[in-house]
């Protein structure tokens, strides 16, 4: 296999990788951690995608292991403000702030033998020694975004927060089928 798909265009055969010609079909593959690049190539790819047609559906796989929640965010908030549909499809597993991108869409679908994981959010990066008003700022902080999460899920499952406070005080893995009765996915791909 070399990568490519020989595709005729008004230029002659061209050579196209396969994440260009599903682009061109709307489909954008999201399959590594949510970090400030990844995040920011799926800002782009949406604005490019609904610049082109804005009432056109748009459609995410998503396969990550999640990452850092400003990112996250970040595309979160732009899914969700863009006018044309966006539709989520869970290929894998969507862990952490990959379960909220799947979250974003309006049609969110899983393929029978997926995982969506959710959980409270992480703090990464504490070393050395802290001062008590330090930790205090910093566990502040971490409890504004614990409520942002929750909120998002909240909202977007149809539960109450206190309900996605006792789900996600410790990871939970779903499968397609409780994913569907928890209010995270629309519907199953393919049925079980």
């Amino acid at each position: 296999m070399n990568g490519y798909f020989l595709t005729e265009t008004s230029r002659g055969m061209e050579r196209v990788a396969p994440e260009d010609r599903l682009l061109g079909k709307r489909k954008i593959f999201f399959t590594e951690e949510v970090n400030a690049e990844s995040a920011n190539r799926l800002i782009t790819y949406l604005l490019c995608l609904a610049d082109e047609d804005d009432s056109e559906e748009i459609t995410i796989y998503i396969d990550s292991p999640g990452g850092e929640v400003v990112s996250g965010l970040a595309a979160y908030d732009m899914i969700r403000t863009l006018t044309c549909p966006v539709r989520t499809v869970c290929i894998g597993t969507a862990a952490s702030m990959a379960s909220i991108l799947f979250l974003a869409g309006e049609k969110r679908e899983m393929l029978p033998h997926t995982k969506i994981m959710i959980h409270d959010p992480l703090i990464a990066g504490l070393s050395g020694a802290k001062k008590a008003l330090e930790l205090e700022k910093e566990a502040a902080a971490l409890m504004e975004t614990r409520k942002q999460i929750a909120q998002i899920i909240a909202e977007r499952c149809g539960r109450d927060i206190k309900a996605v406070y006792r789900k996600t005080k410790e990871d939970c893995y779903l499968n397609a089928a409780e994913a569907l009765n928890f209010g995270i996915a629309t519907g199953i791909i393919g049925g079980m």
